[in-house]
This record gives structure tokens, C-alpha cells and sequence, in this order.
């Protein structure tokens, strides 16, 4: 009997735009202890992820339209927004 020599592809939905797309294309932010959310560039750390594409309107979706605050269930203050589109900047400067 032959093996299945596909390897299996993790799938994330973005919360903005709702498309499924391979883990590793997605942004994945993840709420921390302290109710803060940061950018989790490995996709390890503990806490509740959600996931946004690398485009700008789902990251303004996500961060302005609620959709973001409600999957992560936390209220994200002013700084930790500014904080987020500035990291979101910078990750679309390094490609």
C-alpha cells in the first residue's frame, strides 16, 4: 500500500475578510494575560489567536470594524490600536 506523501497544510480564516488561506500567509494576533493583543510572528504564543490577512482593508476591518475585539473577546485601547497598525506597518515594509 502507498503512502500519502502530501504533507498536511494548517488553514486559518481571516476575521476581516473571512478567505481560508494557509496558516503560515496569515498574520496571526493573539490577546496575552494582561487583556493587551500583540503580533505573534512565530504562531506559538499562548493566549487566543485570531488571524488576519497581510492586506491593509482587513487589518482596518479587523482593528476599526470590531470584528477583532469580539474574536479575541477584550476591548482594545487606543494605544494598543496605534500600537498594532504600526507593527502592521512594519511587517508589510519587511515583505
Amino acid at each position: 500500500m502507498m503512502k500519502n506523501t502530501r504533507q498536511h497544510i494548517p488553514q486559518r480564516t481571516c476575521v476581516a475578510c473571512r478567505k481560508v488561506s494557509a496558516k503560515r500567509e496569515l498574520v496571526r494576533l493573539v490577546r496575552i494575560s494582561d487583556g493587551n493583543v500583540e503580533v505573534d510572528t512565530s504562531g506559538k504564543k499562548p493566549g487566543r489567536g485570531a488571524y488576519l490577512c497581510q492586506a491593509q482593508e482587513c487589518w482596518q476591518i479587523g482593528l476599526k470594524g470590531g470584528r477583532l475585539e469580539h474574536v479575541l473577546r477584550t476591548t482594545l485601547t487606543q494605544d494598543n490600536r496605534e500600537q498594532l497598525i504600526r507593527r502592521r506597518e512594519a511587517l508589510s515594509r519587511q515583505g
